[in-house]
């Protein structure tokens, strides 16, 4: 992995909002007296939601002061985790998937459309509406191909993209228009295109067909009752 570097320009300080305070409370509440640090991993998520999409020093430096933390420690886990941005983002940030299921099934294009629309990966849109990256597999590989869309108002998932409908989301996402996460075609959730192809009868799963059963198939048979022993035999042979 390449090295990560904190932006040339910093803020000069920073501050939860009032429900990131209340969030980051919640999570050190989680850990016992004394390991308060096990919560920076999601401090610096919250401090990143709250710094429009990026992690400044001075966040880092909030997030360690309130786990005990040097800055240096809480900069080593900032420059792991690439979901950590350490340079400032547009307003929606766009991930595109390129593995494998979603390259065979047009990432390509989506690529292009962010490349056209927003700029080269990393940069920000003119408008400061939009950054783009490519990202390994989100895990929706049978809607592909598919992004996730970072922002203010959380994490989605938008799939079965093509190009148009790519073109339609910054369009929509640029004038603020309400966008339904999921696919974004016809389809529902992850079912087959065109539609369900298996259990179309009724009859298999409405009891029509079932019967009263005699006896349980297979059904292991009953044990024989034990005969009564004869009783021996008394006296002696004549």
């Amino acid at each position: 992995m390449s090295g990560r570097h904190l932006a040339k320009e910093q803020p000069d300080s920073f501050a939860f909002s009032k429900a990131g305070e209340k969030e980051a409370r919640y999570w050190i509440a989680k850990y016992p007296k004394g390991k308060e640090r096990s919560a920076v991993i999601p401090l610096l998520w919250i401090a990143q939601k709250d710094n429009g999409g990026w992690l400044s020093e001075p966040a880092m430096r909030v997030v360690g002061a309130r786990l005990g933390m040097a800055p240096i420690r809480v900069l080593e886990v900032a420059t792991f985790y690439t979901m950590f941005k350490l340079e400032p983002v547009g307003q929606h940030l766009i991930q595109v998937c390129g593995t494998t299921p979603c390259m065979l099934r047009g990432s390509g294009e989506i690529i292009k459309v962010c490349k056209k629309r927003i700029g080269e990966k990393g940069a920000i849109s003119a408008d400061g509406k939009f950054t783009w990256e490519e990202v390994e597999c989100l895990g929706a590989c049978v809607n592909a191909p598919m992004v996730q869309v970072s922002n203010g108002s959380g994490d989605h998932y938008y799939e079965d993209l093509d190009e148009a409908s790519m073109e339609k989301l910054l369009d929509d996402l640029a004038s603020g228009k309400a966008v339904k996460p999921g696919p974004q075609n016809d389809r529902y959730t992850s079912e087959p295109l065109g539609g369900a192809q298996t259990l179309s009868d009724k009859a298999l799963y409405n009891g029509s067909r079932a019967k009263p059963l005699k006896s349980i198939p297979n059904a292991p048979k009953a044990a024989k009752k034990p005969g009564k022993k004869a009783a021996p035999k008394t006296g002696a042979k004549k």
